[in-house]
């Protein structure tokens, strides 16, 4: 049992956030660990140990020929199969920002078919010509397959990336929306979707693609980042809602942490399995 409750956060050669990352995890239930990718890459560490593994944000070899590309040609040449076995099992795959472009790069996503190698969507960058570092309100498909977003209609977290577009062709883009693997879209704060406007819409993503999922809904590859909002205080507004509180404004402090939400859906699903 207490194998299934573990997660590997993967750290090293450019990737950043994996503490936060493997702190949400922690705050989730899990026992956490942040593994540096040779030693996946090697075998040294065991897939088999863990439930949950974690593609993590950042600037994976420096981003050097496009987002998530060197990360992706090393993890599937030389633990594809193993990953490949990892989700056969049953277990959880998270892609976050850069770990969102390598796992689609990877060919994990969209996986369908049960086909985790072939390449068939991309992410490429921002339409707006520059790094967004910003929060985006998200709507979420309550029919999706996901289980790490299980019971989330709407939510706000941050994004910072370059290359956030997700492009797809048509037939691609079909079967995504049939199998409703179209987890979370950019939207108003009103959670109705952002319809390709800028800012609400940070990339010009196609259909406002925020996040899609394998047909199982264990893969979750999303380019907002919900480590980041593992406590309200992480919300640019908290501070300005409690001053308006204690002053009798009509803001509420903001008590949703819709990003630890989705690794505590993640911790559920694996301790129930």
């Amino acid at each position: 049992m207490t194998s299934r409750v573990k997660a590997l956060v993967l750290t090293g050669y450019g990737l950043n956030c994996d503490i936060e990352t493997a702190y949400a995890c922690h705050l989730a239930g899990f026992q956490a660990e942040r593994v540096h990718i040779n030693d996946v890459l090697s075998g040294r560490a065991a897939l088999s140990d863990y439930g949950l593994l974690v593609f993590i944000g950042g600037f994976s070899w420096g981003d050097d020929h496009g987002a998530g590309v060197i990360q992706a040609v090393r993890m599937k040449k030389h633990a594809g199969e193993a990953i490949i076995r990892f989700v056969e099992d049953g277990n959880l795959v998270l892609g976050i920002c850069n770990g969102f472009q390598t796992i689609v790069n990877m060919g994990l996503l969209p996986g369908f078919d049960a086909d985790y190698r072939a390449r068939k969507t991309a992410i490429t960058y921002n339409d707006c010509g520059n790094f967004r570092n910003d929060w985006v309100h998200l709507a979420f498909d309550d029919a999706s397959p996901c289980v790490f977003t299980r019971d989330m209609t709407h939510a706000e977290m941050p994004v910072r990336h370059g290359e956030g577009k997700v492009i797809a062709e048509d037939d691609t883009l079909s079967r995504l929306k049939k199998h409703r693997q179209i987890v979370c879209r950019y939207a108003f704060s009103d959670g109705t979707p952002a319809g390709g406007m800028f800012p609400e819409n940070p990339n010009g993503s196609m259909d406002d693609i925020a996040g899609i999922c394998d047909p199982t809904g264990r893969i979750f590859g999303l380019m907002p980042h919900p480590e980041a909002y593992h406590h309200p205080a992480n919300h640019p507004d908290w501070c300005r809602n409690r001053a308006l509180q204690r002053g009798g404004g009509t803001e509420t402090t903001v008590h949703e942490v819709p990003g630890l939400r989705i690794f505590q859906n993640a911790f559920r699903y694996i301790s129930q399995k």
